[in-house]
């Protein structure tokens, strides 16, 4: 009897470490699965381009293909994709139980960009290609039927966020040239798939791609010398442009309004290398697209004005960016003024004071950049005649009233410049009149001192001062802090006006070269805001 228990002991034994070791084994083989790939991937969210890890599995069981992660309806059509391209590119599509994970789970997921890592990811757990080196690369790209690799947006983003953590970058032909505007990335253009396994399995490397950024934006064909008198407007749009300056021209018809706004782009200073990013990361997640032509140039973005306020600051079930983060570090032209519906107006006085938007939707949020510099122009009444001296005015105190009232307050009170543009002389616009003004690259030098002044004594521009900076780069003597007190009683200006006619005196003085702020300088910076009193 004592013998029998032993034996039964025994038998237990060895089958408690038989289990274990088979147990130790199934850890070691799934460790070592060879049916399990990771591939690594970049989403879009605004102009940030998080990481997805696109994990791939093979299982047994009945074939099927299931997609999670939060994919939204093109990321789940990819399977049906990727399938047709892996078979008319002459790979094989296992038939077993493919499961997807699109990692971080509760990170929304959109469009056919991960179209490539996904077939890549099938072709690695099934043996087909190594997988040794797809830690050290990123992949974005749509699939054809046929196996050729199509563009995606929101290539530049992707880019920068894969040279910060160090991988090259395999994308779609078509979008190499846009990628490779990030300076030290390794980029890869495809094809095909046929090409990029071709270069996993180090049979047929891919070249990398040879390009980046033009040397020089092309040069701009508007110039300031084309505006005949105006000189009043000339002048403040130089002040604006130095100091980065909101600005509104208010005047008749075919007074030049609207070709004096063309024109700032010309006098603005060049772009930094970062804003040139910054300004293709925005062109490249939006409807517009990248585009090489405008290269270095600050954009101009006119929207009609039946534009919402949506297409203004963007939106969309996955935020979109609208016209002022489409102006971004560039001009937003709005003409006819009081024509935008006034609630759309009030979009803009966020934006204006925090230079971002932020867009939030139930299931995310999104934050967008708008540092743009606002013109925008009106006419002094409906038909646009008040004040003619040929009496063709003929609107009513009451309509003039109404028609300025649709710009509210708070809005006037952002914008720093109001300028009055009249008729300019009729000799001014004789054919073969000479030019009577400075052409653009004068001007825009003598901005561009003034700028260097700026950043070397506060590190931004003066449209950017606030609190103990403000105070202490805007120092007045007595008499100019009575004429600006005097003015802010006269013309019942708000405490942010006070502290915009410092920056714009501030600025008045930097293109002097003076270092402190004379009175003539807060005079003129005063004279800048006499409409108040009257759109109000």
């Amino acid at each position: 009897m004592i013998q029998e228990n032993k034996t039964q002991t025994d038998s237990s034994a060895d089958s408690r470490m038989s289990r274990t070791s088979r147990g130790t084994s199934r850890d070691e083989a799934r460790l070592l699965d060879p049916q399990l790939a990771v591939v690594y991937s970049r989403a879009r969210v605004g102009v940030d381009a998080p990481l997805v890890t696109v994990e791939v599995h093979l299982s047994g069981g009945l074939p099927s293909l299931s997609i999670v992660g939060l994919p939204e309806t093109a990321v789940k059509e990819a399977k049906d994709r990727v399938r047709s391209a892996l078979i008319n590119s002459n790979f094989e599509f296992p038939q077993a139980r493919i499961t997807f994970n699109l990692a971080p789970a509760d990170l929304p997921k959109e469009g056919g960009r991960f179209d490539l890592p996904m077939a890549v990811g099938i072709l690695a757990a099934s043996g087909q290609i190594p997988a040794q080196v797809l830690p050290e690369v990123e992949l974005l790209g749509e699939l054809a039927l046929g196996g050729e690799v199509r563009s995606v947006r929101g290539v530049l983003p992707a880019a920068l966020a894969a040279r910060a953590a160090g991988r090259s970058l395999i994308v779609p032909a078509d979008n190499a040239a846009e990628a490779a505007l990030v300076r030290g990335l390794a980029v890869l253009p495809a094809r095909n798939l046929t090409e990029l396994c071709g270069h996993l399995s180090g049979t047929a490397p891919l070249s990398p791609y040879v390009g980046g950024p033009p040397t020089q934006p092309a040069p701009l064909t508007e110039d300031l010398s084309d505006v005949r008198g105006q000189h009043h407007a000339r002048r403040a749009l130089e002040v604006a442009a130095a100091g980065g300056h909101s600005i509104l021209f208010i005047g008749p018809p075919g007074t030049g309004k609207t070709m004096l706004a063309s024109r700032l782009s010309g006098i603005l200073p060049a772009l930094t290398e970062d804003e040139i990013l910054a300004v293709a990361a925005v062109a490249s997640i939006s409807d517009v697209g990248f585009s090489l032509n405008t290269w270095g140039h600050r954009p101009f973005r006119a929207p009609h004005h039946t534009a919402s306020g949506v297409a203004l600051v963007g939106g969309g079930a996955n935020p979109r960016p609208g016209e002022i983060s489409l102006a971004h570090h560039g001009v937003l032209f709005l003409d006819e003024l009081p024509e935008f519906d006034r609630r759309v107006l009030e979009v803009l006085r966020q934006p204006l004071e925090s230079g971002r938007i932020i867009i939030s939707r139930a299931a995310r949020q999104a934050e967008l950049p708008a540092r743009f510099q606002l013109i925008a122009a009106m006419n002094p009444c409906p038909c646009g005649y008040l004040g003619d001296k040929n009496g063709r005015c003929r609107c009513s105190a009451e309509a003039v009233v109404r028609y300025r009232s649709r710009v509210s307050g708070p809005l006037l009170d952002r914008i720093d410049l109001h300028v009055e543009v009249g008729p300019p002389p009729r000799e001014a616009l004789r054919v073969g009149a000479p030019a009577d003004g400075e052409t653009s690259v004068v001007v825009r030098k003598r901005v561009e001192a003034a700028r260097q002044v700026m950043l070397d004594r506060s590190a931004q521009i003066n449209t950017d001062l606030k609190g103990p900076e403000l105070e202490r780069v805007t120092q007045l003597a007595k008499t100019s802090h009575e004429l600006l007190e005097g003015a802010v009683a006269r013309l019942g200006l708000s405490a942010r006006a006070y502290h915009r006619i410092l920056r714009v005196a501030r600025t008045i003085a930097d293109l002097a070269g003076s270092t402190d702020i004379a009175t003539a300088h807060v005079a003129e910076a005063i004279g800048y805001r006499r409409l108040d009193r009257r759109l109000g």
